[in-house]
């Protein structure tokens, strides 16, 4: 599908408060995010999605690296079909982690793909929690103890699985498309200045 099923809102008709957000991330990314504007039809909705999403995602005090939580999601959000998230995650994790194939790798197999023994081990929770959350018992914490997890840092990863397997959802029934720019982002090496 290459048009969204609900327009997109006027960046210029959304509430202040909003558009000034959208405002900030265009000018750090030098694009609008798709989603950013998908979601705003709904203000209260935006709101709430995007506090959340800074609370899980820019979080400081966490055992999770911005890397890892990119990786997580990248990864959930191919095992829910969802293509506007793994590409414009895969995009963020390829940046932070610096490795350009690390989001093809995890998105089709991460137990195949070149990431650390704790990375595997926290995206197999992850997978776990995004497939079969019901199964998650003791054993689980315990692998990821194992690795120098916490059971905070397992609530990091449920939490940032729960809430992108509703991202993941919302996004693919809306048709929302992923934005050209975030294809290459972080798969070749950027320009150094003359």
């Amino acid at each position: 599908m290459s048009t969204p099923r609900y327009p997109l809102p006027d960046l210029n008709s959304l509430p202040e408060d909003i558009k000034s957000k959208v405002m900030e991330v265009q000018e750090k990314a030098g694009f609008v995010p798709n989603v950013f504007l998908a979601l705003a039809r709904r203000p209260a909705e935006w709101r709430a999605f995007f506090a959340y999403h800074d609370a899980l995602m820019l979080k400081e005090d966490s055992g999770l690296s911005k890397g890892d939580r990119e990786m997580i999601v990248t990864t959930t959000s191919a095992a829910n079909h969802c293509l506007y998230c793994v590409v414009a995650h895969g995009a963020i994790l390829r940046i932070y982690e610096k490795k350009p194939l690390v989001a093809d790798q995890v998105a089709v197999n991460h137990r195949k793909a070149d990431i650390s023994p704790r990375q595997r081990a926290m995206l197999d929770f992850a997978m776990k929690v995004c497939l079969e959350s019901h199964e998650i018992e003791d054993a689980d914490f315990e692998a990821l103890h194992a690795h120098g997890f916490n059971d905070e840092d397992a609530w990091d990863i449920a939490a940032i699985t729960a809430f992108f397997g509703l991202s993941n959802r919302m996004a693919s029934f809306s048709g929302m498309t992923p934005n050209p720019e975030f294809y290459l982002m972080g798969r070749l090496p950027k320009a150094k200045a003359a």
